[in-house]
């Protein structure tokens, strides 16, 4: 299988990235959220190629986070849930006893 490479500037660095073809544009892409989001930070300027890897691995380690959180079901979620399975029950049950109705009619 043939790979690309795609060079990418992060933190005024520049790294050299293998990728699959045609997933050029979506590194490429990656790279530059990366990269705009270590730019928000002063604090980075002059440290290591290490550790500005590590500040951009938490904050996109922490964005996921936040994602997963808000995405996450909450009690309330559950709740209408819960009630929507017990309507779904009761019309079902409705729908049966409907059914035998008309077929002993």
């Amino acid at each position: 299988m043939s790979t690309s490479n795609v060079t990418l500037e992060i933190a005024g660095r520049r790294y050299t990235v293998a990728c699959a073809p045609g997933e050029e544009r979506h590194i490429e892409s990656l790279g530059r959220s990366i990269g705009e989001k270590l730019a928000q930070l002063d604090i980075l300027r002059g440290q290591s190629a290490e550790r500005v890897l590590l500040y951009a691995s938490l904050l996109l380690a922490d964005e996921l986070h936040e994602a997963q959180k808000a995405s996450a079901p909450t009690p309330a979620d559950d709740e209408q849930a819960e009630t929507l399975e017990k309507m779904a029950d009761r019309l079902e049950a409705l729908a049966q006893r409907l059914e035998s109705g008309v077929a002993s009619a």
